[in-house]
């Protein structure tokens, strides 16, 4: 796959099928995130691969209660102007909800979920780019993939008990990546403009260019 593609169709797919993956395509997408640039080769990084289907289930008890807290707490706003009939609230906001919800409701159905921990890595500067290879190397398996770090923030204690992380050792959980086939199409994620975003020197600046529409395909 070219990585121009990979780089503009890689975009949050939730909704995927329950069918496994092989073990060659999860080998792949772990040897390549290991591959990400980590500061000075520290590598203080672990990686997770969970398919049971026990232990996917009591997740998907904890990630619900997450799930929830989110629309109540952080995105409360925005939760209650998409159920107002009478707002004009973003319609991509409410299809954000929809695909969410549909994490929510079928968590424990996820073929494959990747949990990323770091120590030390208090910028994220390593750990999060090692997620991102994994879920470039997943998009050019064919395997879809999104990152949800409210595990990590509501029932951190929690899920670490459940899947063994040793405590007092300084490992943190970065985030986890639910994965499998699409049940949709790969598409380019709509974005703000480049040029409504980004400034050339100085903050506020013209960055000195326009571009109207994806430059991929």
């Amino acid at each position: 796959m070219d990585i121009r593609e990979a780089l503009y169709t890689t975009r949050a797919m939730r909704r995927v099928k329950p069918d496994p993956i092989p073990e060659d395509v999860q080998m792949r997408i772990l040897d390549a995130a290991i591959r990400a640039p980590s500061g000075g080769n520290g590598q203080q990084w672990r990686f997770m691969l969970v398919d049971d289907p026990a232990i996917r289930e009591e997740l998907g008890e904890h990630y619900r209660f997450c799930i929830d807290q989110l629309w109540s707490t952080v995105y409360a706003e925005q939760t209650a102007a998409a159920a107002d009939p009478q707002s004009e609230s973003d319609e991509q906001f409410g299809r954000i909800i929809n695909s969410v919800t549909w994490a929510q409701d079928n968590f424990a159905t996820y073929p494959l979920l990747l949990f990323a921990f770091e120590r030390g890595d208090t910028s994220g500067g390593s750990i999060y780019p090692a997620i991102w290879s994994a879920q470039l190397a997943a998009r050019a398996e064919g395997v879809g993939s999104s990152l949800t770090t409210v595990l990590g923030y509501w029932k951190g204690d929690e899920v670490n008990e459940l899947l063994g992380v040793p405590t007092g050792e300084g490992w943190r959980m970065a985030g986890c990546v639910p994965m499998g086939y699409p049940t949709g199409r790969w598409g380019v994620a709509k974005r703000n403009p480049v040029h409504e975003v980004a400034y050339r020197n100085a903050w506020g600046s013209d960055i000195g260019f326009t571009i109207d529409e994806p430059l991929w395909p």
